[in-house]
């Protein structure tokens, strides 16, 4: 090509076509949206070689495309609708925040003209709004820098930690002349200092009862099996970090110590029997409830390896090591001496439990573990039965388990769908909750209309059972708003296209169960249970 003719080509050159050449040049597939009348432009004549994944909802679109960035490991692309949709989207965008997901979420913008008249759905401060739960946002100045301002929130929202970035776009801008944008490399591994770690060493050899305490930047880093050598390496008892939102080490291994409360007293006794505590991945801790926090007082000695900076300045005592998973742990095991120590005993399984009527949840969750694909990932939203869960259900290790790190609903049944577009040669289980179904069901639409590789296990309590068990353990009565019965999930699930059934008696679960996880399509199974919860935290644990 002559310099003349690239020069003609440059000029010919629109935004629009600049940033899909972008975004493919950075390897984005799909694009997640809901499409509106400011998007119109960058929606037209959409092009065959990326995949426009429609959701009916925008904190569902969002959601979606967690999931598929969390099971990718690539940033999701977002397309919201000017202010509106970016409101409807702020709790899911949150949740990405706090899940540390790498997403580029773009929104339209009334045309650049009549900005100064407020127009009718016009975003005033459009880069504002999402903060501060985005790692950058703007709206650019000039029509032509929109590429760059694109290619920019791609590298930040994969730096770690990972999380999502903001674009504001002018109706208007797309069909303006631009420069061709290079995608350009940037690494993201970050290693650790080398005096710190070998402080670290130090203090792992001389403990005589140490702790890992993993939080979900293990596994997101890949880094599990690194993980596993370690704590074998350094006999060390294994804890997961409160409200762990990813599964870092296999909760079958023998060092394999149980989940950590987010109650700062039940957290404090269960780790006292430790001299070290060395914390991967996780803050140092996330707490729910006030209570006084011993693990602070100074008997225990503090380590933390974090990617995250901020994380790290928040620890209230001992040292902080900002570095990612795995450089940090590869030259833990380099430097890491054999130990004399005995290796610690694990926790002991609880024997199954028995089937009765109403359906007990212990028994739901036991047999669904039993039935679920070996290889299949589950992505969880049913906080009070958590406890349960972590009881019965244990799980493998790398990729195996999902859940909201915001404790915000309406998260985990569209990330489930974006994490089986992200992964459609295995089965995806969703375990939700009636209360938290009910934040996102449009988005089994989408799943549906695809035929992805999906069973949903809707566990209906007739009610708000977290909030029932926090009224008990903060002694309330009479909380209004807490009970939620005639929801008939079958039916809305059929209506969208979904395999449905329910589930009344614990004879029917097994069988129901194999079908489910079997089925062709989308599947939901409806299981009616005991509507007693347990206590998310002892009341002894609050002020």
């Amino acid at each position: 090509m002559s310099r003349r003719q690239a020069k003609e080509t440059t000029k010919s050159l629109t935004v629009r076509q600049a940033t899909f050449d972008l975004l493919r040049a950075f390897g984005i597939k799909k694009v997640f949206g809901n499409p509106g009348s400011t998007e119109l432009p960058f929606l037209a004549d959409w092009p065959d070689d990326i995949d426009y994944v429609l959701g009916l909802q925008e904190a569902s679109v969002v959601g979606m495309a967690d999931g598929y960035a969390q099971a990718t490991r690539h940033a999701g692309f977002v397309n919201l609708h000017s202010a509106a949709g970016v409101g409807n989207a702020l709790g899911n965008i949150f949740t990405a925040h706090r899940n540390q997901t790498p997403l580029v979420i773009t929104a339209g913008q009334q045309a650049r003209a009549i900005l100064p008249l407020q127009p009718f759905l016009y975003a005033e401060r459009a880069s504002e709004f999402p903060r501060p739960y985005v790692k950058f946002s703007v709206e650019p100045a000039r029509a032509e820098d929109v590429p760059a301002a694109i290619a920019r929130a791609y590298h930040v929202a994969m730096q770690p930690p990972c999380g999502p970035t903001f674009v504001s776009i002018p109706v208007d801008d797309w069909s303006h002349g631009a420069q061709p944008m290079a995608a350009r490399h940037v690494s993201r591994e970050i290693g650790p200092d080398a005096e710190a770690m070998k402080a670290l060493v130090a203090a792992l050899s001389a403990s005589e009862h140490p702790a890992l305490v993993v939080g979900p930047a293990v596994d997101r880093a890949e880094a599990v099996d690194l993980m596993v050598q370690v704590a074998e390496r350094a006999k060390a008892s294994v804890w997961v970090s409160p409200f762990s939102a990813r599964c870092s080490f296999p909760e079958r291994h023998p060092l394999f110590a149980g989940f950590l409360h987010a109650s700062p007293s039940q957290l404090s006794d269960a780790l006292k029997d430790h001299d070290l505590v060395v914390v991967i991945g996780a803050p140092v801790f996330t707490f729910h409830v006030d209570g006084h926090a011993a693990i602070f007082d100074g008997a225990t000695r503090l380590f933390q390896i974090t990617d995250d900076a901020d994380a790290a300045t928040m620890t209230p005592t001992g040292n902080s090591i900002v570095a990612t998973m795995k450089p940090a742990l590869a030259m833990l095991l380099d430097l890491l001496p054999a130990t004399r120590r005995a290796a610690p005993v694990g926790r002991v399984l609880a024997p199954p439990p028995k089937a009765a009527e109403p359906i007990p949840v212990d028994f739901l969750l036991h047999t669904l573990a039993g039935a679920m694909p070996e290889e299949a990932a589950l992505v969880e939203e049913a906080p009070s039965h958590r406890p349960v869960m972590h009881k019965f259900m244990p799980m493998r290790g790398a990729d195996s388990f999902y859940t909201m790190a915001s404790g915000g609903l309406g998260w985990s049944l569209p990330a489930a769908i974006g994490l089986a577009l992200g992964r459609p040669e295995r089965r995806t289980v969703c375990l939700i909750g009636d209360g938290s179904a009910m934040y996102s069901i449009q988005a089994l639409w989408t799943a549906a209309q695809r035929k992805l590789p999906l069973t949903v296990v809707v566990i209906n309590n007739l009610g708000y059972g977290a909030m029932r068990s926090f009224s008990q353990v903060m002694q309330v009565r009479n909380v209004p708003g807490l009970e939620l019965p005639g929801i008939d999930f079958v039916k809305m699930a059929e209506g969208m296209g979904c395999d449905a059934v329910r589930v009344t008696r614990s004879s029917e679960l097994a069988p129901a169960l194999a079908r489910g996880l079997s089925h062709g399509g989308v599947s939901l199974i409806e299981v009616t249970v005991d509507s007693a919860v347990p206590l998310l935290y002892a009341q002894a644990g609050r002020r």
